[in-house]
This record gives structure tokens, sequence and C-alpha cells, in this order.
């Protein structure tokens, strides 16, 4: 495979995320994929080292960054995208679809009525098959629900998918479908488009947790998917993939992470307004979710 890009992948081992920097060699412009702002939830403090990790290696490789790409709204670590859109003139987009996440946690916290579900917090919402042109970077969009209605993963050059929470390393297996507007045959289905790819496009993952005897990886391949995944290996049918992820899903605790992370995701990154005493706050729902 003569790939014309460079990936450059940052870990956050808080919330075993991976965020990647996606590069044209000959034009300098990039991408930067899911991108981390630290947040200590016992006091509610954030940090944006993890983030200067990525401009730092950003401005060394005198990358133009036109975009941050997310692959839907994070229920495990809250977006960095407003500190890009800040420092590099970034812009942000997600999938169309998020409106629809937008309106499911718009009531599951009372969100102030002037924010609308529609999706404007973002600089572009992408459709299913769009194409975005980053330099040499062909970056097709493909709509992949079931984690949640919006996820998206980027294809680039028809080289390399960015899966965001799909696909997981094949030890590991795939996402959970349990939150608000997920669903295991949705997820099943968005995996077989996936699987359909050439066996030799590279899969990035978002997350990694590893099993025994392995430290974080990101890197796998359609073949390595297909044959290997604990989850949808081997050929296994749509019902079995459903029985195996729900069991899964019944036993699994909620992310540390969901209740600040969607406030702030489904909003581009972005903090909810200040109260009336100039200070911030984030909600937390009782026997919500």
């Amino acid at each position: 495979m003569n790939q014309q890009f460079s990936v450059k992948a940052f870990l956050d081992n808080d919330s075993e995320t991976f965020s990647y920097v996606v590069a044209d060699p000959a034009t300098a412009k990039a991408v930067i994929i899911d991108p981390v702002l630290d947040f200590d939830y016992k006091s509610g403090r954030t940090s944006t080292e993890s983030a200067e990790e990525i401009l730092a290696y950003v401005q060394e490789q005198q990358l133009q960054v036109e975009w941050v790409l997310e692959t839907h709204a994070h229920a495990d670590h809250l977006s960095a995208a407003p500190f890009f859109r800040n420092k590099l003139g970034a812009k942000v987009g997600i999938g169309e679809h998020i409106k629809q996440v937008q309106t499911i946690f718009k009531n599951v916290f009372n969100l102030e009525k002037e924010f609308l579900p529609n999706g404007a917090q973002f600089d572009q919402l992408f459709a299913d098959g769009d194409v975005l042109q980053v330099g040499n970077l062909q970056i097709r969009a493909l709509h992949t629900p079931g984690h949640t209605p919006a996820d998206l993963a980027y294809i680039v050059n028809e080289q390399a998918a960015f899966v965001g929470d799909t696909l997981f390393m094949p030890d590991v297996g795939t996402a959970r479908c349990d939150f608000p507007g997920g669903s295991a045959a949705t997820l099943y289905q968005s995996i077989q488009k996936l699987l359909t790819l050439p066996a030799e496009t590279q899969i990035y993952v978002c997350h990694d947790y590893p099993t025994k005897g392995r430290k974080h990886e990101f890197l796998s391949s359609v073949a390595e998917q297909k044959m290997n995944n604990i989850h949808v290996g081997g050929g296994v049918s749509e019902a079995e993939f459903e029985q195996r992820r729900e069991a899964r899903d019944a036993t699994l605790e909620m992310p540390r992470l969901i209740l600040p992370s969607i406030q702030v995701n489904i909003r581009a990154g972005h903090m909810p307004p200040a109260d009336d005493n100039g200070s911030i706050y984030l909600k937390v729902p009782i026997n919500q979710l």
C-alpha cells in the first residue's frame, strides 16, 4: 500500500483514548481526530495538558490544521476541539445525526431553552458519503451508528479508517450499545460496512482496553478484525452478536465521565453558559441513566 499521509497517535491514559493527527506531507495540511480535554472529576478542574502535547507536535512539524473531526459525542472524555479552534483556527466537524443525540440529552439534562439541538454548535455536519479535501487527503465520512446514533468513521484516501467507538482491537471486541439511542443490531450493520472495506485497510481505534500481557495498541486491519475480533470475527451472525453485546453491556457500569462529557461534547466541546454568579456548572441528573 502506497500511503501518502502520516498518522501520529496520542494516548490519553486517563480515558484510554487515542487522538490522531493525520497529515499530508506534500502540503503540510492536517486534521486532528478526537482530541481530549483533561478533566479531574473530583475537583471539577479542566486542563489542556494533553491538547498541548498535540499542539507541540503540530508546531514542530509545521502543520496547518484545518479541521478537528469528532467521530461522535464521546461519553468518556471531554473534547478539546475549542482549544484547537482558538489556537489554530481549525473548524470542527461531526456527523449530521448529532442533532438526534442533542435532542435526547437536552431532555436528559433539561438544558437551557437557548440550547438548540440543530448542530449549529459545530462548523460542519457531515452526511454519510460526504468527502472532505484537506491538501491531498480525501476524507470520506461513513455513518456507523449503533454505539450512538451519530457515529462516523473517517476513511482517509481509501486506505485507513478512523473508526471511533465501533471496533476496538480484535481481542477487546466492539463498543457498547446501551446508551440512549444505541442499538446492538444497528452497530452490527455498521461494522459490516467497515468489514467490507479492502482487507488491507488500516483500522485506527479510538480506545483500547488492553487484555492481560500487552500494552495499549491502536492499529489493526480489516483482515485482522474479520478473522479475530472476539465479537464479530469469523462470520458471527447478527442475532449472535446482539446476544453477546447485550449480555456484555448488562455487566458494564456507566463511564466515569459520561455526565460531564456528554453535556460538553454535544456543544462541540464548549462549556454551558455561566450562571448568574459568573460560574459554570455541570448537571448531575438523578436516576436518569
